[in-house]
């Protein structure tokens, strides 16, 4: 096993784009061997050593930086299988955690499958995607990564091997899991009685419901139950055709308009993908794309899986419903081959390249929401985020999944002043969100950066719950430390 402490060598495992700070670690490890993780993990009370698990550095919330714990870096651990066929319509691919997704991605989809999560950032670790439970685009269709995961092989936090297949462990009427380990021993793992926020994406906390599978508690725990080494991933066959289209709208009443036609068009026209850019972010992306047009007050982005025979079809419904919603059809963008929908992803993409390249210049940090509501609310959050900014006089964009009710709010602070008047609104933003009935993070997780405000969601005994599915399954508290659960949870004084 391969290890480093050398500080100048390790820098780069203290940083994600959480932006935090002050992180420091002792050490680095590189298993080569899953092997190897569970001798690290069955060793660390004995040695008086906790690990944080690094994924590839994506993450916004802090999650992999570690305060003095050791590193346990899984890059090495990146194999890749090939796909095995169920059925016409069915397959799997076995992956280590350390495995880049977008590596996997062009290995299925050039046998002809695809592997539906599409979280905005491709270089992530699957291991990390599935910890993070992490969903994106395609989540308005497909849902989150957790729809798509058929068996984990977990390493515990005492160093043994879990297999877990999904359908194979499930909840018991009381709403405990009777979990064998290989060694022999037992736990009862009883599950947060909380009920989730009503929205469409949500990733904060453990996940729990009535008759639950195992699997899915350790999908989106954040590495905090124990290190994903390999899972078998879920493929649909790749669709034949898509259309990718960006539809400038003059005001939001047209492009809300055209969003609950789209989502309530419940037919092979049903868009995969409904991403929106407020004017603002409009006004960002300008500078490198002028064609923008000065008077849209939104934008939508929207992709369509379809066929070759029904293409016409789908075209015509899809500009019917843009006459109908009064969008800028002259101005909009149509992209149906490959190099058209390629430069398309460009546009999306450039987007937090301009701001962080903005924010360089004012040397102060963004404070950005992941927050999602029911859909009969999200017009309620959306003013709120924007009447609230403009009170303040900040510089902000609005962005993201207005599929599933799930925008991103950034506030770009010019000075120090405004980066404290921004984070008090941060705090405001929870409240107003919680109290619509939705989440406080939709899709990043919860990681170091936000689990202050997790007891706000479901309330102190329910972290309590939570912290003692912690310690069932790592009682010396080895992994992970400081994510999801405040240590102030964790103490033994703290019943």
């Amino acid at each position: 096993m391969i290890s480093k402490t050398d500080q100048e060598s390790i820098r780069g495992f203290l940083e994600d784009t959480s932006n935090l700070k002050s992180g420091h670690t002792p050490g680095v490890f590189f298993p080569e061997t899953i092997a190897e993780i569970g001798l690290l993990l069955k060793n660390a009370p004995v040695e008086n050593r906790r690990f944080t698990i690094a994924g590839n550095g994506t993450g916004t919330t802090g999650g992999r930086i570690p305060f003095g714990d050791f590193v346990l870096a899984m890059e090495k651990l990146d194999a890749i299988g090939e796909p095995v066929v169920l059925s016409p319509d069915k397959a799997i691919i076995t992956v280590q955690g350390g495995a880049i997704l977008q590596e996997i991605q062009k290995k299925v989809q050039a046998a002809g499958w695809l592997y539906p999560p599409d979280p905005t950032e491709a270089l992530c670790f699957i291991g990390g995607t599935i910890a993070n439970n992490s969903s994106g685009a395609r989540t308005l269709k497909y849902g989150p990564t957790r729809n798509h995961i058929a068996r984990l092989l977990v390493v515990l936090p005492e160093g043994e091997l879990l297999e877990i297949r999904r359908g194979e462990q499930i909840a018991d009427s009381n709403g405990d899991i009777h979990l064998t380990l290989p060694g022999g021993s037992r736990k009862t793992i009883h599950l947060p009685r909380y009920t989730m926020p009503a929205t469409s994406k949500h990733n904060a906390g453990y996940f729990s419901k009535e008759g639950m599978d195992l699997i899915d508690l350790f999908i989106g725990s954040e590495g905090t139950l124990g290190v994903i080494a390999e899972a078998d991933l879920m493929l649909i066959p790749l669709p034949q055709s898509i259309i990718s289209c960006l539809i400038y709208f003059q005001s939001m009443e047209e492009l809300l308009g055209f969003i609950n036609t789209c989502k309530n068009n419940q037919t092979d026209s049903t868009p995969r993908a409904l991403e929106f850019f407020d004017r603002n972010a409009l006004t960002f992306l300008r500078e490198q794309y002028p064609e923008v047009p000065t008077t849209a007050d939104g934008a939508v982005f929207l992709e369509l899986e379809t066929t070759e025979e029904k293409m016409d079809e789908a075209l015509d419904r899809l500009f019917e419903a843009i006459e109908a919603s009064n969008g800028m059809a002259e101005e909009s963008w149509m992209a149906l081959d490959r190099s058209e929908q390629e430069k398309i992803r460009e546009f999306r993409h450039a987007l937090p390249l301009i701001v962080n390249e903005w924010l360089s210049r004012q040397k102060e940090s963004k404070i950005s929401t992941d927050m999602a509501v029911p859909d009969h609310a999200f017009r309620e959050l959306f003013d709120f985020y924007r009447s609230s900014c403009e009170q303040h006089g900040f510089v902000y964009i609005i962005f993201g999944h207005i599929g599933n009710a799930h925008v991103h709010l950034n506030i770009l602070p010019r000075n120090r002043e405004e980066f404290v008047e921004a984070k008090a609104l941060y705090r405001t933003f929870v409240k107003k969100a919680i109290a619509l009935g939705g989440t406080l993070s939709a899709e990043h997780g919860i990681g170091k950066l936000k689990s202050e405000y997790l007891a706000e969601l479901y309330g102190e005994d329910a972290i309590r719950e939570m912290a003692a599915i912690k310690k069932c399954l790592d009682p010396f508290l080895v992994l992970n430390i400081g994510n999801i659960i405040p240590l102030s949870f964790l103490e033994p004084d703290n019943h």
